[in-house]
């Protein structure tokens, strides 16, 4: 646990709030310079507080509507503490010859509470952040192409400055129209879908009930006690008329908008954007049965969960609840992932992290099978990138009969990859590219893209029009992890998903070994390896066997 303790030195100074201190050998404790003094030209995060107050408790607000947010704390155990275990002998998912046992022929595909992906991958969930509102083009489309579920977040219709309402029930908006038609244009039917999330607010004003009659969606995720890590969704607001606005439409709005005194602090320009903050509900286990019970009579092909990094007992009791409710699948979000509005304290600070969250998850899991219950699909959230990750979270959940994790959901990822392809474009049609990355690369999209030619033999010349590049930035991230995933398969010689199991991991520390049961890299194989000396002959070219 030491690492955990090292990191304490970020609590006065985090480029997620902008702040630094004067110098770098900070108190261990308090983060604090040994030597605070009064003509210091930096703002730590005292010394910001100080001026600005609860404005600090967030991300920068100078970058937000073209950002992501998340935890910077070292945790002291994370997926790079277990190493994929290659094979030597055999192979499993292909016959084991030389010509068969080739990377492209691993199959990354997944199913998730009856949905079918093309590699195990949700995305989202995107809400009513201007961030998701400007890059939603890309987002979606890119989503559709890659055959993954794409998340619409929650407050969408709340927000949207053009919605109608009819007893205070939503019963057109246009932003969620624009949402889902974006990804269906794109999307094969057979591959992926478009699920919609919704809150307590959104339930108030019928979301659910919308999204399903008038816009034909398959799924609805309920969001439990989770928009900003464990504390209800939260944007800026710019306007003082939106701010109004919001707040009449039941939000919770800070400061006040409707104050004569915050208005005037508003214009004089003492602060410069409104907090909108919405509501979390406590669950219980009746409304949540009836809930999911309503929500398939009014035509919901999939009801999942979407919950947080909460404590062990409500980990216990969210997997209890949803197989009574035999919910489709679960969504378990660690903390270290992140989100567009979240308290920075509360990112770092609290909550499971998501290899412990895991181990809960799957520990509640495995006692619902034994005493023979239904258990929802899992997807695990909280700070993936990579295939490595998707990996190591798919192989560790399973014990022997299958993965209980089918799928991993990431929000802040494609996100950059869509903004950093939007700048890139930019900056191209500006002829202000970097010199090296137009060199190594080229100066247009045509060329900087490397998969722009295979997407235009498929879509002609709808490539960088109704398919915009920022969703070929996205699609071209996706493929690169599936092709990542197919390597990683070929190599623990899995050449089916479905197929990687807990063997296939080794623990880099006793944490880690501790936590999950994995065994560490010493210990691997240690019965095996003294069986496999003993033999002789023929025998040896049947020890796989053994594996």
């Amino acid at each position: 646990m030491e690492r955990v303790f090292k990191n304490s030195s970020y609590l006065n100074a985090m480029s997620t709030t902008g702040t630094r201190t004067r110098v770098r050998d900070v108190n261990p404790q308090s983060g604090m310079c040994p030597i605070c003094v009064r003509d210091c030209p930096f703002l730590c995060e005292i010394g910001l507080s100080a001026f600005r107050g609860r404005e600090v408790l967030y991300p920068d607000p100078e970058y937000f509507g073209d950002s992501t947010a998340s935890s910077l704390k070292d945790y002291g155990l994370d997926w790079s503490h277990f190493n994929i275990l290659s094979r030597l002998i055999g192979a499993e998912g292909v016959e084991t010859d030389p010509d068969k046992m080739v990377f492209p022929n691993a199959s990354v595909e997944s199913s998730v509470g009856g949905i079918k992906v093309k590699m195990p991958l949700a995305i989202g969930a995107y809400g009513s952040t201007d961030v998701a509102r400007r890059y939603w083009d890309g987002i979606a489309v890119g989503a559709a192409l890659a055959g993954v579920i794409l998340i619409v977040g929650e407050n969408v219709c709340g927000v949207d400055p053009a919605s109608e309402f009819k007893d205070r029930k939503v019963v057109k908006s246009p932003e969620m129209e624009r949402r889902v038609k974006l990804f269906k244009e794109f999307w094969d039917g057979k591959y992926g879908d478009i699920a919609v999330q919704t809150n307590v607010e959104d339930q108030r004003i019928g979301v659910d009930e919308y999204v399903l009659s008038k816009l034909e969606v398959n799924i609805v995720e309920r969001k439990w006690g989770q928009g900003a890590k464990a504390i209800g969704g939260e944007i800026r607001v710019n306007s003082l008329e939106r701010a109004i606005e919001l707040k009449k439409r039941g939000y919770l709005v800070l400061p006040d908008p409707e104050d004569p005194d915050v208005q005037e602090a508003f214009k004089d320009g003492l602060f410069k954007t409104f907090e909108r903050h919405s509501r979390v509900g406590s669950p219980l286990r009746k409304d949540v049965v009836e809930d999911v019970e309503r929500l398939r009579e009014m035509g919901a092909k999939v009801v999942t969960i979407k919950t947080g990094q909460y404590r062990p007992a409500d980990v216990a009791w969210t997997m209890k609840v949803a197989s009574e409710a035999k919910v489709d699948y679960i969504t378990f979000d660690g903390s270290g992932g992140g989100t567009g509005m979240s308290p920075v304290p509360m990112m770092n600070e609290m909550g499971v992290p998501t290899v412990y969250l895991e181990a809960l998850v799957l520990k509640a899991a495995r006692k619902l099978k034994e005493q023979g219950k239904y258990v929802p699909d899992i997807s695990m959230a909280g700070g993936f990138i990579n295939e490595s990750q998707i990996f190591k979270a798919i192989a560790m959940s399973n014990f022997g009969d299958g993965p209980f994790i089918k799928t991993v959901t990431t929000g802040r990822s494609p996100l950059t990859a869509v903004m950093k392809a939007s700048y890139f474009c930019e900056l191209a049609e500006k002829g202000k590219l970097p010199k090296e990355f137009a060199r190594r690369y080229g100066d247009s999209p045509e060329k900087f893209f490397i998969l722009a030619d295979e997407l235009k033999a498929k879509y002609g010349d709808k490539v960088g029009k109704e398919i915009p590049w920022t969703a070929v930035g996205l699609y071209t991230y996706i493929e690169r992890m599936k092709d990542g995933l197919k390597q990683l398969l070929a190599g623990a010689r899995k050449f089916r998903l479905d197929l990687v199991d807990r063997s296939d991991l080794a623990a880099l520390s006793p944490l880690a070994s501790e936590v999950t049961g994995i065994p560490m890299m010493h210990e691997v194989d240690k019965a095996l390896f003294d069986v496999i000396m003993g033999l002789d002959g023929e025998d040896m070219d049947t020890i796989y066997k053994y594996f």
